[in-house]
């Protein structure tokens, strides 16, 4: 249209249009008149541009990649604690499902066995050292809390960790008929003389993910979530040598408190002599106070609500295993022999494989 006009105009005066090389400009700002550097530069400022102009509309779409941790108010829910301690769980029996040298007994064979017990101040929970030849397995506890949890504060006050050759105890959270579609939550876990400290870990089904931001004081192991990834290494954090252990029960112990949030799930950990008031006093505790967590699991590439539901509290001591009765594993920890021979034959081994705890509390948010 533009060039009809301007030749009805020519043609009004009588004049020829001009040839069509004569209405190039040379106008510096033609392109067609720009050189190579010049196209390479203008190129380059266009995909700089384009950049600055995704990040942006990225920016607006998820502008905290990071989770907004605000502070929660939390009631208490739940005490588990005092001599009805282990009235709250029931117990799994028969042989490990992860291929541990061990057979869980139920509530009155560990009664009868004293591998249970609690007062009004602490629970125990142990492994059988009474049997001197454990040739299919040594006796042992696993307790699973009759409530369900789907969020929440947990609290707990432990006194000793379990330690020793071919030990492999755990304090973990997951629903068991569903794994891993809804989630574990692996909160305090070691193996043989457990030296490198605790490790906190999640597993869970396809689509969880901890490469991006993390604000945790931890050491990153693995960050892909799935079972299914490294045989179910899940995504793991390590605290240090003084979380777990001969250096924690040196210490007189601590606390472990966990958050679940939809925001995320992070974990601290508090030496006896340093365990935050809100904590100890029991009213409602105040995570956005207490500093850097030990491990943190932002929400940012996991939907925490699709993944963790519905679970229930879990504890025990297994022997050898997947992890402990692994030949390098137990090897590089300086265990002898072969871990089932161990476990058959060293009862009195077995002493400092124990559980104290002074109590447990799960808050919620109101």
């Amino acid at each position: 249209m533009f060039l009809s006009r301007q030749n009805a105009s020519h043609a009004q005066y009588g004049d020829p249009p001009p040839p069509y090389e004569e209405t190039k400009s040379s106008s510096p700002i033609n392109p067609r008149n720009w050189g190579k550097r010049v196209r390479i530069g203008v190129a380059a400022a266009v995909i700089i541009i384009i950049a600055v102009v995704v990040g942006v509309v990225v920016g607006i779409r998820h502008p905290n990649a990071y989770p907004n941790y605000s502070k929660l108010n939390y009631a208490l829910l739940d005490t588990y604690s005092g001599t009805d301690f282990f009235d709250n769980f029931d117990y799994f029996t028969g042989y490990d499902p992860t291929g541990g040298f061990v057979r869980y007994v139920d509530a009155q064979g560990s009664q009868i066995l004293n591998l249970t017990y609690a007062t009004s101040s602490t629970a125990i929970l142990r492994v059988d050292t009474s049997e001197t030849n454990a040739i299919t397995g040594r006796k042992s506890v696993r307790i699973t809390s009759k409530k369900r949890y789907s969020r929440g504060l947990f609290v707990f006050d432990i006194v000793n960790t379990p330690y020793g050759c071919s030990t492999w105890p755990a304090l973990w959270l997951t629903d068991p008929p569903n794994w891993p579609t809804n989630g574990e939550i692996g909160v305090v876990e070691a193996v043989n003389g457990a030296t490198t400290g605790n490790l906190m870990a999640l597993h869970t089904s396809k689509g969880c993910k901890m490469g991006q931001k993390r604000e945790e004081t931890g050491k990153i192991i693995s960050k892909d979530c799935y079972s299914g990834t490294n045989t179910n290494t899940g995504c793991g954090v390590q605290g240090p040598q003084d979380t777990y252990g001969q250096a924690l029960n040196a210490n007189g112990g601590g606390v472990y408190a966990m958050e679940w949030r939809s925001e995320g799930i992070r974990m601290w950990f508090f030496p006896r002599s340093n365990i935050p008031s809100d904590i100890t006093e029991g009213v409602s505790p105040d995570p956005s106070s207490w500093g850097t967590a030990l491990a943190d699991f932002p929400n940012t590439n996991c939907d925490i609500g699709s993944h963790f539901r519905n679970q229930s509290i879990i504890a025990n001591i297994d022997l050898c295993g997947d992890w402990a009765g692994n030949a390098a594993v137990y090897t590089a920890d300086g265990c002898p022999g072969l871990c089932t021979d161990f476990v058959t034959n060293n009862a009195a081994a077995f002493e400092t494989a124990f559980w104290q705890w002074n109590g447990w509390q799960v808050y919620i948010p109101t």
